[in-house]
């Protein structure tokens, strides 16, 4: 499993942001992956970097639908392999 903590944004558009981030949220929402969505950024357990790639692809690709002309991405990726790590277990170990 991979922890994979995600931020799209377009630059340069306006103040307000949420038309974009609806559209990528209904691209992850679509992937059947468990994700968290955070303040600044979406936390998403996928099973592989190849899964991962191909779903912030297709965020990035709803953000130009949307009409974005320039984007960022900021991508976190955890890929644990010692044992077993969810976002789930991820807080647990800090309480």
């Amino acid at each position: 499993m991979i922890l994979a903590q995600l931020s799209v944004f377009p630059i340069g558009d306006s103040t307000s942001l949420s038309k974009y981030v609806k559209k990528g949220m209904e691209v992850i929402k679509a992937s059947g992956y468990h994700y968290e969505i955070g303040g600044m950024s979406t936390c998403i357990e996928v099973p592989d970097l190849d899964a991962l790639f191909a779903l912030v692809k297709n965020v990035h690709q709803a953000h130009l639908d949307a009409g974005a002309q320039r984007i960022s991405i900021d991508l976190k990726v955890d890929d644990r392999r010692d044992k077993k790590a969810t976002i789930q277990t991820k807080r647990n170990a800090v309480k």
